[in-house]
């Protein structure tokens, strides 16, 4: 019994010698170098806060078009909307515009909503209509 114990012994503190040495055992190979990926396109951020409002508020006349409202995605309708500027487009969704096409009731008639909560909404649309 008392070789048994010492054999045990003897393979335990070898096995734990080797513990934390490198292996030399066999070559280090070197991995190949991954290819060069593309150029990764510029993050665009998801404009959240517009998009809720646009659902919550906007939507109910623009996506119907009601009274003239140029739909999301309509690049003929908002094209000349978008050239007058934001500043233009942020006037008239804040405190309303009457126009040759129709009209826009001040905040889209959620006049509990903040300036820029509306801003928000416009350049979601305007995200869209690009």
């Amino acid at each position: 019994m008392k070789n048994h114990t010492l054999v045990i012994a003897f393979s335990a503190a070898v096995l734990l010698s080797a513990c934390g040495k490198p292996d030399t055992s066999a070559p280090a190979s070197t991995p190949a170098p991954a290819p060069a990926a593309a150029p990764a396109e510029p993050a665009v951020a998801e404009n959240t806060a517009g998009k809720s409002v646009y659902n919550k508020t906007c939507a109910m006349c623009h996506a119907a078009s009601v009274a003239g409202a140029p739909k999301p995605g309509d690049k003929a309708d908002w094209g000349p909307r978008i050239a007058q500027g934001k500043d233009v487009l942020y006037k008239h969704a804040i405190e309303g515009f009457t126009g040759s096409k129709g009209q826009m009731p001040p905040k889209g008639g959620a006049t509990a909503l903040s300036d820029d909560d509306v801003k928000a909404g416009v350049d979601y649309m305007v995200g869209l209509s690009r």
